[in-house]
Parts: structure tokens; sequence; C-alpha cells
């Protein structure tokens, strides 16, 4: 097995480099390597941000396939290379087409193609919907370690939202250590939160989860809010919602209106990147005709260029980088490797002569 994740030095090799084995790695080994590494996906997602912050990843921005006949619908592409220790190039392809949820089944489905350093070969197809609410969910729980430093530590957390990517987030909090006394659910859909709450009753107290009958009621009390929605528009328009300064993980980039993000600390995990599509950033960009509201990237609170003030509300708003799913994939590549459980799909690249 080719190890893709050192490349020999230009130079040192005898020859051209050898082309790696293709392997296909299925929805199952994702989750089985990922169930219960909470905090290691979590240490891959933060050093992932160092490296983008430091210049050491290129992640264009994404292209979206949309149709004039399914206009809820689209499909997503998301190229970047990752340098580093990790040094691997790839495409996540992700759809949403949100109409599966009448049908019952999830929203999105993806897959991840991983690129050989040294060749640009493909050497992995994986499963990418797991990857992808992996990386979402530990940035979030990332997040909100960061954001809370130096205030007290949110004890209320309330989920706008829930579906998939609430679940992992909770998961994901629950994984690195978090506690809460009170969990509050809002969803549109009272099935929807039905079932959030029974899935936090396996894991928390059932007196301590509560479902919101009004986003307002659930904001208000709670100090942790993560919105995971479906919304493609401002929904949230009142600041003084907020006016007890809550962590406000706003992984689904559309609730809040602009009047919510200019009331408080705006943190973004790429500027550029946020700041288009019609995310609230965006929208609140085009209001203001400046980016002054936003505070800076997860990074630059990483590492100390953006200190966080107590005495506002802070809105996290990532917009999902591709190089997350780069890491992420490629850590679970790493560790289906390392079992021997790889499946290698032989003679994948046949034509290997240029000349026959």
């Amino acid at each position: 097995m080719t190890d893709t994740s050192r490349v020999p030095e230009e130079g040192l090799h005898n020859g051209p480099p050898p082309v790696p084995p293709f392997a296909v790695i299925s929805g199952k080994q994702v989750k089985d390597v990922l169930r219960g590494r909470e905090k290691s996906v979590v240490e891959v997602v933060e050093e992932t941000y160092r490296q983008h912050g430091a210049g050491r990843s290129v992640n264009p921005p994404s292209s979206f396939l949309r149709f004039p006949d399914r206009p809820t619908s689209r499909i997503i592409a998301l190229p970047a290379s990752l340098g580093g220790e990790t040094r691997v190039d790839g495409l996540k392809w992700i759809s949403s087409f949100p109409t599966n949820v009448a049908s019952g089944i999830p929203r999105a489905s993806a897959v991840l193609i991983l690129n050989d350093y040294a060749t640009g070969y493909p050497f992995a197809c994986m499963e990418s919907s797991i990857i992808s609410a992996a990386r979402t969910a530990a940035s979030a729980a990332s997040a909100a370690d960061w954001l809370s430093r130096g205030r007290a530590r949110p004890t209320r957390v309330g989920f706008v939202g829930a579906g998939l990517i609430a679940r992992y987030i909770h998961t994901y909090l629950e994984g690195t250590g978090w506690t809460f006394d009170a969990v509050g659910v809002h969803d549109v859909s009272a099935e929807s939160a039905a079932g959030f709450r029974t899935y936090l009753e396996q894991s928390q107290d059932v007196d301590r989860v509560t479902v919101h009958r009004s986003a307002q009621d659930l904001i208000r009390g709670s100090d942790l809010v993560v919105f995971a929605t479906v919304a493609d528009k401002p929904h949230i328009g009142d600041p003084s919602w907020f006016r007890h300064d809550p962590v406000v993980l706003h992984v689904s980039l559309r609730d809040l209106a602009p009047e919510v993000l200019l009331g408080a600390t705006n943190v973004v995990d790429d500027v550029d990147h946020c700041l288009r599509a019609s995310t609230s950033p965006h929208l609140t960009e085009s209001l203001t005709g400046n980016r002054d509201f936003v505070h800076g990237t997860l990074a630059d609170v990483m590492a100390g260029r953006v200190t966080i003030p107590a005495e506002r509300p802070v809105v996290f708003s990532p917009f999902g980088l591709g190089v997350l799913d780069l890491a992420v994939g490629k850590y679970v590549y790493d560790e289906v490797a390392r079992s021997g459980e790889l499946q290698i799909i032989d003679d994948f690249f046949h034509e290997l002569s240029r000349h026959g």
C-alpha cells in the first residue's frame, strides 16, 4: 500500500512516483472510524484551521450546480488542497435535495475524492455525508470552546433545527466534554423536534429537554444557541432576543438578519468564502457596504489575534471549507488503511503506459 501521507523529496526517487492503488471506503467504514473519536476529529479540524490561516492550503470558491426544474435543489463541488503534514488534494461533491426529507431520507448525500499529492492520481473515493457532518460538528464544537473562553461557560444549549447536523453537533459537544443543565429544541416540524428529543433523551435526563414552540423562547433561554436549519433567508431579526450575550453557532448561515449580526461580535471560518452566496454575513455586507462587522476568523481567535468580548453576543458563521473535508477524509483513510480493511479496486487505472 502506497503511503500517500509522505511524499519523497524531489530528486530522491529513481523513477516516476508510483501510481497509488484506488480504494473505495463505505459509509459504514467511515462511521466506524469516527465513532467515539470526537476529540481527535476536533484536533484535526483545529490544526486544519491553523494551516489554512497560515496560507498552507488552496481553497477555491465552491461551485453550485442548480436546476431550473428543481429550484430548491443543488449539488456543490468543493475542491481543495491541504499542505502541512497531511499533503492531500481532492474534491467533495455534495448534493442538497430538501424534498428528500418528505420521503424519509436525508437531505444531503456526498462523496469525497482524495488525490495523491505527488502524482495527482485519485487514491480514494469515500462516502462523505458522514465526513461532512462530522467536520461541521467538530468545527462547531471547537468554536463553542474557543468563543466561550473569557466568559461564563454556557450551561443551557438550544438547537434551532432538529435534523442530522443538530444531532452530530450535540454528539461532538458531548464527546468533547460539554455538559448542560438544560437542552432546548425548536423546529418548524413537530415530528423532527420530537425525534430529536427522543435522541437527546438517550443521553440526557428527560427533565432537561424542552421542545419550544417558538425560536424566541429557545434563544432567550439558551446561552449556547445552535442554528442547524435549511433556511434560505433570514427568519430571526430581533437583536433583543440576544440581549443576554449568548454564544451562537450559526451553522446554517442564513437564519440571522443583518440587524442581529450588527449587534454581535462576528467570527467566520474564512472571510471571503463566508461573505458570498446570500449568507447572512453576505447580506450584512451588502447592507452596510463594508466588512467592518466581521472581527476575524476562528484561526485568529485560536492564535490570540482576536479577543472575544464577554459583553456582546458572539456569532460564529462557518461557510464550510473543503480543506476540512480533506483533512477528516484523510484521517479516515489512514485509519482504514492501518486496520488492513481498505477495499482496493484492482486495475482501476488500466492505461498506465504512455505508449501502450
